[in-house]
């Protein structure tokens, strides 16, 4: 009997008791929800109350003076008897103010309550998310700077290519976290109200209330939207707001949980190769058996719960398509799990992206020795160049330098040593002519074209205006606990 009194015996979303932040918990709290419910009918009955409708000040004073005060044991002991989350709480509203309870929820559907505030939790929930994204884009932007013009391997088929530097490739993430930005904004931007439409969408309860003033309804809708905080309300609805707007919101969500799980594999990939590594805590352990390991363990946190992210876009794109007609039922459940996790999972994302990106580590040493390994291969055709610039036959130096590559390429993967092409062109008297030369033409810093060019440019024009609006929220730092 008293294990079950004890909170460890009962099930926990790590969502909340392991990862996301306090605000975006509280946001989709029960506290949040039904004291939201209570400011929804507030709104309802001062609106009703100025456009005509016989409610009293002494009724809307006593509703806002028990706004916060919800009583939840009533509120279970009603719905258990009810079955009905939204009546039961109309009650336990009206049991603490007896001289408002008659016009409660005047004229009103559940939807009212339900929907309602379900678009502002979604609203307020792109607001904690945004500034979040912003410092996370704002901290890769001044890795980007940092590194502009640091020349490392680029990869294609993760087998080494021409070079980029690593400002160059940060810049890659960043772009796809922009887009995301601005995914994030729009979709939070579009958000209008279900505001006051009663059962079915046709407002026919309150057009009978206000004895069919059709003014007085629509101003009526105009009010409460207002109060709530939006600017527009959709125009038409059924009993709910089109299950449509969930995709919108939730794919931008797991649009960006893609864009989350590419960078920190890009990152958990360059550990493996010692160039770069995400913060790491001096006594923090990487393995129980293998003391020397420092394992990405921040990125691979990332890459599994944006995992889950995607994973529920699913949710929202069925729960549309099954509608029938006006609403049906086999929404709610689904919303209740698929719209707080999704917000819940990218605030986790972003907070722990934020703290890999202001503990980034480069190596640059590494990146340089991983260069001098790949470049002489990559220097064959500025060295064909300079010979035929010497009075060289282009046909006669390609057939010299393909014979001496894949000598040096037996010796590097049938030998296991390194790369010693540089080596045997110095030794062949063909290359007589241009050896003065080989250091420049094997400097990294001629082999990254635009690179720092671009980064600069791109940060100028594009990330940079993108975080005006945020920079008061800039200087947060996330101290993640592991």
């Amino acid at each position: 009997g008293s294990v079950w009194k004890d909170p460890l015996c009962g099930y926990r979303s790590p969502l909340v008791s392991r990862y996301a932040s306090k605000e975006m918990a509280y946001n989709f709290s029960d506290r949040k929800k039904f004291t939201t419910w209570r400011k929804l009918w507030i709104y309802l009955a001062k609106a009703e109350k100025a456009l005509g409708l016989p409610i009293t000040d002494a009724q809307t004073l006593e509703m806002e003076s028990h706004a916060e005060d919800i009583d939840f044991a009533m509120a279970a002991e009603e719905e258990r008897k009810l079955r009905h989350d939204v009546m039961a709480h109309v009650h336990t509203f009206a049991h603490c103010c007896p001289t408002a309870a008659p016009i409660i929820h005047l004229g009103a559907t559940s939807c009212y309550v339900g929907d309602n505030t379900d678009l502002i939790m979604l609203r307020d929930g792109f607001n904690i998310l945004l500034p979040k994204l912003a410092r996370v884009i704002d901290r890769l932007a001044n890795f980007a700077e940092s590194y502009a013009d640091l020349p490392t391997l680029g990869f294609t088929h993760y087998q080494p290519a021409q070079l980029t530097t690593v400002g160059k490739r940060a810049c890659l993430w960043l772009q796809d976290l922009v887009m995301d930005m601005r995914n994030l904004q729009r979709a939070r931007d579009d958000l209008r109200f279900r505001g006051v439409k009663g059962t079915t969408g046709t407002q026919a309860s309150f057009l009978q209330l206000f004895q069919g003033d059709h003014d007085k309804v629509e101003e009526l809708d105009r009010m409460v939207t207002e109060m709530a905080g939006f600017k527009k309300a959709y125009l038409v609805t059924g009993q709910t707001y089109s299950r449509k707007v969930d995709i919108d919101c939730l794919s931008t969500l797991a649009s960006l949980g893609a864009t989350v799980h590419k960078i920190c594999t890009d990152i958990r990939l360059l550990a493996n190769l010692k160039e770069i590594e995400e913060p790491f805590e001096k006594e923090q352990i990487g393995s129980s058996a293998m003391p020397y390991k420092r394992n990405p363990m921040r990125a691979e946190r990332c890459c599994s719960l944006a995992r889950h992210l995607v994973a529920l876009m699913a949710d929202p794109l069925q729960t549309a398509s099954v509608q029938w007609l006006e609403r049906t039922l086999d929404d709610s459940a689904n919303r209740r799990i698929s719209l707080p996790e999704s917000f819940l999972t990218a605030d986790i994302i972003l907070s722990t992206l934020q703290n890999i990106t202001e503990g980034l580590v480069v190596y640059p040493k590494v990146i340089e020795r991983h260069i001098r390994q790949e470049l002489p291969f990559m220097a064959t055709e500025n060295i064909i160049m300079a010979m035929v610039k010497a009075g060289g036959n282009r046909q006669d130096c390609h057939e010299k330098i393909r014979v001496l590559s894949q000598e040096a390429a037996a010796v590097v993967k049938q030998e296991g040593g390194d790369n010693d092409l540089l080596a045997r062109v110095q030794r062949d008297p063909y290359f007589t002519p241009i050896l003065g030369q080989l250091d420049n033409l094997l400097d990294p810093k001629t082999f990254i074209g635009r690179a720092p060019q671009q980064v600069l440019r791109f940060l100028s024009e594009e990330v940079r205006p993108l975080l005006e609006p945020y920079k008061a929220k800039m200087d947060v730092k996330i101290e993640l606990e592991l």
